[in-house]
This record gives C-alpha cells, sequence and structure tokens, in this order.
C-alpha cells in the first residue's frame, strides 16, 4: 500500500477478502457518516474511479407502492458517489458534494446497487467534477441515474 493511499482505501484493503470485511467496512462508513445508516448499504466493489454498494429493498426504505423509495436511491448514490471521490483524489486535495441531478428510470422493486465511476482526477485548482452513478435493480435494469456534481479543491494549508 502506498503512502498516497486514503485511509478509507486502505482499510477496504485490509477487509475485503475477511469474513464479513465487507459489511464490517460498510459499517464503519455509517459511523463516520451515521446518516448513510439508515439505507443500511454494503460496499461490494471500491477503488479509484469505481465504487458498487448495494442497499436491500426492506420496508424501512420503500415508499407507498411497495417500490424502492426515490430518496434512499439518492441516498445510496450519492454514498457511493462520495466514498468513491474520497479515494480517487490525490491527498493534497478535498471534496464535497454540491449538486445532484436525478432521473428515476423506473420503480425498483426489488434490491438496488449502486454503481457510481469517474475518470482520473488530478490536482490542480478548485472544479466541478461531475461523478455518474447507476443504480441497478436485481435484474441488471437501471432504475436511477443521478450525476453528482463533487467540488474538488486543494486542501488549505493548517
Amino acid at each position: 500500500m502506498g503512502l498516497d493511499m486514503s485511509p478509507a482505501l486502505a482499510m477496504w484493503k485490509r477487509l475485503e477478502g475477511k469474513p464479513f470485511g465487507k459489511a464490517i467496512f460498510s459499517r464503519i462508513i455509517c459511523w463516520k457518516a451515521p446518516y448513510f445508516g439508515s439505507i443500511r448499504p454494503r460496499f461490494e466493489a471500491f477503488g479509484p474511479g469505481y465504487a458498487r454498494v448495494s442497499m436491500r429493498k426492506r420496508r424501512a426504505v420503500t415508499n407507498h407502492i411497495g417500490t424502492v423509495h426515490a430518496i434512499a436511491m439518492c441516498n445510496l448514490a450519492e454514498l457511493a458517489a462520495g466514498t468513491m471521490t474520497e479515494v480517487t483524489i490525490p491527498p493534497s486535495m478535498r471534496w464535497l458534494p454540491k449538486g445532484m441531478a436525478v432521473e428515476y428510470v423506473r420503480k425498483a422493486g426489488s434490491d438496488v446497487e449502486a454503481h457510481a465511476s469517474v475518470g482520473a482526477i488530478a490536482e490542480g485548482p478548485g472544479r466541478d467534477v461531475p461523478v455518474s452513478v447507476e443504480v441497478k435493480d436485481r435484474a441488471g435494469e437501471v432504475v436511477c441515474r443521478a450525476v453528482i456534481t463533487m467540488w474538488v479543491a486543494p486542501r488549505r494549508a493548517a
């Protein structure tokens, strides 16, 4: 593991192949950002430029018609995009979500998973970086698309 590896990526690499490692990693992320615990996410794949995070369909994340609630899918998309951005940017940079454009393609009647991706992010001045996320159902059909704009900028000196 290189010196430039983010703490989140280093933890993922330590845990992903261990029994219950993905579940433990997911719990730790939700401990750091408690709001995301409400959707009970599970990280399935994680690294620079790509993340896949799943969410079970259960009563707490459904709407009045019994499908996965649109905002629960937004939460899943933001979690996948944000954590993936964290491990993609250079250590000298920081990020904040700035906006989200969402398209609800079809009802999600099963478990879902968010696939977040972005190209390389180089050092440089502050700028908007669009992160694409597709949320798919168990059949692999896209149920939601999001583009989350991340503000990526140099860290301030302490």
